[in-house]
């Protein structure tokens, strides 16, 4: 069967790369043997998914633009490394359809963003729906960037839908500030929103929750009408002089009671210099209380790394340990489970944070060695050579707490009042998910990888020893 390029899947090659001289078959080998080590295999009793399409890397916004996709290349080093691979189901991410991008946004922002030319970014955005400007540079390869990450979060919420993961990721997604008609802070398409909006198919209720140090604006706007998404944001908070300057504590959703979005909106907003201890202890505290009382059949978690310590954006002192505990919480609430990434602006901790967090998705994070692989592409842009550096290693001086013990139990206490207006198992009119192309994806994964064996030899030699793996990059 003959399909038209880019229908179903992109044919790339593995999803990690061979650097220098290093023999292909003795790069799988070393990865074998690492996974070995570190107690890696298929997890028992649940599936996980990771959706990605190395393109995604190779786009760029700018030369001084904080946002590198080269951060996802470090970060799919680093996993692929370890050999996690092997203990997930693995797939080359689509192009989202112009159907399925319209199902949010409007189709005049689709057309422009198609069509807009790269330019070279001004202080102010120059072209319309907030483009051009420094923040949301207009570059090549535009449309495609947006519409391989969106449909890789689109992929992998149809996955959980139809049962076929228990857990899915996407790290290359999470774009959180992009609105129906206009792009912001970095984000151009909501993935979020989009897979959201294929969750609400087939679950009735979806749990969003937030851990960018940036207020998940983007999706709380698209989701302040209804009663069957809760958005929940955990981010750093000053009107005047932080980016976004929106999600206060008594944002609470529309004002009008007749809305049946009111009161299914919480906003944790956060002062400079948190810590683990303080965040990971309100993070549980506020989720189980939203879960209890909101009782979502989904979950979507935006794990954003610029509240790690250290980024170049962001104030917070979280540490990888932290911010990895989130979503071992979030995993032990057993409910299907959307991994998305989003911020994160200093590479090499972004690109810790990843692997971390995937090992605490497939179960292995107990057993896995905090020590870089030697054979992890771009090993010495690490720095350090673990995954869990020390707050001195990671900043130049420890930010100055200024959540006190009093706030935070203010926080709280107003979460939990205003959850009491929120109404238990809204009932809704299920709508079936659109049929997945599993099927005709595995017809054409079928041809590929007959004719990568036709082209490489030891590839084919690898991909026999694999263990554990139901499709490999």
């Amino acid at each position: 069967m003959v399909m038209p390029t880019n229908t179903i899947v992109q044919n790339y090659g593995p999803p990690f790369a061979v650097h220098g001289d290093v023999d292909n078959l003795k790069f799988s080998r070393q990865i074998k043997e690492e996974a070995i080590r570190n107690g890696i295999k298929k997890p028992k009793g649940y599936t996980v998914s990771w959706h990605l399409n190395p393109e995604i890397e190779r786009h760029h916004f700018g030369r001084s633009h904080p946002m590198k996709p080269w951060r996802l290349t470090l970060a799919k080093g680093l996993i692929t490394s370890y050999g996690m691979h092997y203990a997930m189901d693995s797939y080359v991410s689509r192009k989202a359809t112009p159907e399925e991008l319209a199902e949010f946004h409007t189709q005049d922002y689709l057309d422009y963003l198609k069509t807009a030319m790269p330019c070279e970014p001004v202080s102010y955005p120059s072209h319309p729906h907030n483009l051009g400007g420094d923040d949301c540079p207009i570059f090549e390869g535009l449309f495609d960037y947006c519409s391989m990450y969106a449909g890789a979060s689109i992929d992998a919420a149809r996955k959980l839908c139809n049962h076929q993961s228990d857990i899915a990721i996407n790290w290359s997604g999470g774009l959180h500030h992009a609105k129906k008609s206009e792009a912001s802070g970095f984000c151009y398409m909501n993935d979020i929103v989009l897979a959201i909006l294929q969750l609400l198919r087939h679950h009735p209720r979806v749990l969003y929750i937030d851990i960018d140090v940036h207020h998940g604006d983007g999706v709380e706007e698209a989701f302040s009408s209804t009663d069957r998404v809760m958005t929940v944001s955990f981010h750093k908070y000053d009107k005047d002089n932080f980016f976004p300057g929106t999600g206060p504590l008594n944002s609470t959703g529309p004002e009008d009671e007749h809305n049946p979005g009111a009161h299914h909106t919480v906003n944790v907003p956060l002062n400079d210099g948190i810590d683990d201890e303080q965040y990971t202890s309100l993070f549980k505290t506020v989720i189980q209380s939203c879960v209890d009382r909101f009782q979502p059949s989904a979950i979507v978690l935006q794990c954003g790394a610029d509240s790690l310590a250290g980024d170049r954006l962001g104030p917070f002192n979280l540490q990888v340990q932290g911010h990895g505990a989130c979503v071992a919480f979030c995993k032990s609430l057993r409910l299907p489970l959307l991994l998305v990434g989003g911020g994160g602006y200093t590479p090499r901790n972004l690109a810790r944070a990843r692997p971390n967090e995937t090992s605490i998705a497939i179960g292995c994070d107990a057993t896995l060695n905090p020590i870089l692989p030697n054979h992890t592409p771009y090993r010495n842009h690490f720095r350090q050579t673990t995954l869990f550096p020390t707050p001195d290693e990671l900043l130049t001086g420890r930010r100055l707490n200024r959540n006190t013990p009093k706030r935070i139990a203010e926080i709280v206490a107003s979460i939990n009042e205003e959850l009491r207006f929120v109404n238990h198992a809204p009932s809704v009119q299920m709508q079936d998910i659109p049929p997945d192309l599993t099927g005709l994806r595995d017809e054409v994964e079928d041809e590929i990888r007959e004719n990568r064996e036709d082209k490489d030899e030891d590839y084919r030699k690898e991909k026999e020893e694999a263990v554990g793996v139901d499709m490999e990059l």
